[in-house]
This record gives structure tokens, sequence and C-alpha cells, in this order.
């Protein structure tokens, strides 16, 4: 009989580099274990809205991502959750890979490539489904506590209760049957009762490979 699988929702910011780099593992992941990723919008400038302690730089950063996500979240309420997926593919190419600035010609080609309207790249400055977006938002969020960011992973465990956990945070990507392994290990430590925290020091930056 086929192993039956599983589905892990995945939330994520287009502008996240380590988030990025985690949703490609997990495209890995589905090759060798029976998991399907399912992705979702999240906001790092909802998640820091209100704080006054950031570098100038990193909030006017934020102030650029409402748009990224107001797209992906305006596709997903127009088109279902299944565009999410080709859409930030083609948004994290440009924006990781090529380093395209964020901006109408990014969002059209991207929606293009991923088979949407081009003029859903109107929504990048409209609030029409900010109450959306903060829905998504918190909905991946609130499980985990407003302590991290993005990745955050949920996954059904053994006993059908919802594993949520940040991460895993890792560059490059591990591919094939070390993808596997990690994915293996992560539900292991996250699933486990009163676990909360395995961490180091990064001594290096994203690597999309």
């Amino acid at each position: 009989m086929a192993e039956d699988r599983v589905i892990a929702d995945m939330w994520f910011d287009p502008r996240c580099p380590w988030a990025w780099i985690t949703s490609r593992w997990l495209l890995e992941v589905e090759q060798v274990r029976p998991v399907d990723v399912r992705f979702h919008v999240m906001s790092l400038s909802i998640l820091n809205e209100g704080r006054d302690d950031l570098p100038e730089r990193y909030k006017e950063g934020l102030a650029k991502g409402w748009a990224p996500v107001r797209v992906a979240i305006a596709a997903e309420q127009k088109f279902g959750n299944e565009v999410l997926r080709p859409l930030y593919t083609a948004l994290g190419t440009r924006i990781h890979h090529e380093k395209q600035e964020l901006g109408d010609e990014l969002y059209r080609a991207a929606l293009a490539e991923a088979g949407l309207p081009a003029d859903l790249a109107q929504y990048a400055e409209s609030t029409e489904y900010d109450a959306e977006l903060r829905a998504s938002h918190f909905a991946g969020m609130d499980p985990v506590g407003m302590d991290v960011g993005t990745p955050v992973i949920h996954v059904p465990g053994p006993d059908g209760k919802l594993i949520a956990f940040f991460g895993p945070v890792v560059t490059p990507r591990p591919k094939g049957e070390a993808a596997g392994r990690l994915w293996d290990g992560t539900l292991l430590v996250a699933g486990t009762p009163g676990f909360y925290e395995i961490k180091r020091t990064r001594d290096v930056g994203p690597t999309f490979e």
C-alpha cells in the first residue's frame, strides 16, 4: 500500500533569503519523503510593526516589503492557494538569484511566469487584501510565537497533533537523501514535548545553490 503523504505548510515572505533556501529544501524533501508542501504568505513588515529599535536600513526594507506580500495574497485570494507555489518560485528567483529590484516590472514578470494576470501587480500598493494578509500571517505565526521570523513550518505529528516550528535555517540547501535526513531530524526534535531551541552563530551568508 502506498505510504500516506502528509502536508507540510510553510509560511514565507518573498524577501527573506533564509525562507527561500528552506522552501527550496522542502521541494527536495518532497522527492524523497511522503511530503507535499503547501505555501502560505506571512509578512516581516507585519511582524516588525511598531518596533523602533531597528536600524534605519532595515526599516526601509520593511516599508518596501509590503508590496510583494500584497501581490502574493491578492493572487491567492483571486485564484486559490495553489498559485502561490509557482508565484513564490518566480518572485524568489528574481529577488534572490537575479537580484532584481522590487517594483512593478519584477511583479509583472513573476506573475506572467506563474500563469497569472500581470495586472495583479497593481495590488502592490493596495490595502484591499490586508485583512486577509494579516489572517494568513497570524495563522502561521500564532502557534510558534512572535519572537521568530520566517520560515515557519506546520506539519502533523505521528499522533496527528500539529507540530509548528521556526526553521530550519540552513545554507546551502541539502539535496537528495541529505534533504530527507534533515527533515527526519527536524521532525524528531520539533515533535519532542518541551523542546524549544537548537542554535549556533551563523558564520556564512545565504547561498542559493
